[in-house]
């Protein structure tokens, strides 16, 4: 449904650093502006810098090929200065087969990696 989101941010810098380092286990990679996002030549996320940003509670998932990729993105995210906002696991109340890990990234937006997998 969605051609690209596009998220404001205070600081570009920080907000890339966040957004290569967990978005890369779910084989994203950062186009040669330094704030796209997205498969290669195909960047689908664009991240703003904007002199005044309030927190704007946006929450974005984004789909992971197995497990071990979510539990990859919520450790990278956290060492690229996110913050967490839910450890790996299975979020039966959504679906039996819902594992996913949030993080807050530099502006308080909540990030997901999700995957659908049987895999436990």
């Amino acid at each position: 449904m969605f051609d690209h989101v596009g998220v404001k941010v205070k600081n570009l810098k920080a907000s890339s650093t966040f957004y290569a380092a967990a978005l890369a286990p779910l084989g994203y990679v950062v186009d040669s502006s330094g704030s796209g996002f997205g498969p290669v030549n195909a960047p689908a996320l664009w991240l703003y810098e904007a002199a005044e940003v309030k927190p704007s509670g946006g929450h974005i998932a984004l789909r992971a090929s197995n497990h071990d990729a979510v539990d990859r993105f919520h450790v990278e995210g956290i060492k690229a200065g996110g913050r967490d906002n839910g450890k790996p696991g299975l979020r039966s109340e959504y679906s039996p087969s819902y594992y996913a890990a949030f993080l807050f990234d530099p502006d308080g937006n909540n990030v997901e990696a999700v995957c659908f997998s049987e895999e436990y």
